[in-house]
């Protein structure tokens, strides 16, 4: 495929942007994946380019969010296990089912998180993680993961607010360390995808490499904006990308050919 100055246009400012919200609350393949579908890249390509964007990405905020502390890092590698055999399971699964009941089960439980969200006013404001025994936490993180990582490969979009979710509501960290947390994981599913789609030759380096350079450069942003104002700036982007989800699930499921 032909790279011109217009597909760069296109595709590094919105990989920017997708860095910076992904580093923040998630949601970020909701920016960058139609990015590379305007560019006009063909299916395979906007999924192994994307991978590669968001992999390097997400390796740079891991990094900063670990080195100031903001990562439970014994639990965050175990949830991060655990969801990438349940994305295995997933994965072999919806070769076998249609994936497209999903989309009105989750445009009923969408809504219902953003209604939670708004309601629950101290939600991911303190940590009170320590609360829980490292016995209860452990269960909840087994099952947790299993069916999340089962949910990010049978279906996907979304993944990285459920996580939060489960983070913030279940094992009750605050915003800041439950995205610290979700980033290991993210980032344990991304390297496992993008080494599938490095071996089947499914990204495109000229576009890829400067892509991800910008998605650097906007998750460094966004990280820095994180560690600045913490759970305050990241409960409003939580709401948004879940509303934008929404939003999109909407529109596949009624409105789009």
């Amino acid at each position: 495929m032909e790279i011109t100055l217009t597909t760069y246009l296109i595709v590094l400012p919105l990989i920017f942007f997708a860095g910076l919200v992904d580093s923040i609350a998630g949601g970020g393949g909701l920016i960058s994946v139609p990015a590379y579908m305007a560019a006009g890249l063909p299916p395979h390509l906007v999924l192994g380019n994307n991978k590669f964007s968001s992999c390097i990405g997400t390796t740079f905020t891991t990094a900063r969010y670990f080195k100031h502390g903001l990562i439970d890092i014994k639990f965050a590698i175990w949830s991060a296990i655990f969801a990438l055999i349940g994305s295995t399971i997933g994965t072999n699964v919806v070769l076998m089912l249609d994936p497209h009941f999903l989309n009105y089960l989750l445009l009923i439980l969408l809504p219902i998180i953003l209604i939670f969200s708004l309601v629950k006013k101290d939600l991911g404001k303190i940590n009170n993680s320590h609360l829980i025994s490292n016995k209860k936490k452990y269960i909840l993180i087994i099952i947790a993961s299993l069916i999340i990582g089962f949910y990010d490969g049978f279906f996907g979009p979304g993944t990285g607010a459920f996580l939060i979710l489960f983070f913030t509501g279940l094992l009750h960290y605050d915003f800041v360390k439950a995205n610290g947390n979700t980033k290991v994981i993210n980032l344990a599913s991304n390297i496992a995808a993008l080494t599938t789609f490095l071996v089947h030759g499914k990204v495109l380096f000229a576009l890829a490499v400067p892509a991800a350079l910008f998605g650097i450069l906007g998750n460094v942003v966004g990280s820095k904006m994180v560690l600045t104002n913490g759970s305050k700036i990241i409960k409003p982007f939580f709401i948004i990308v879940v509303a934008l989800l929404f939003i999109k699930i909407l529109w596949t499921t009624f409105f789009s050919k």
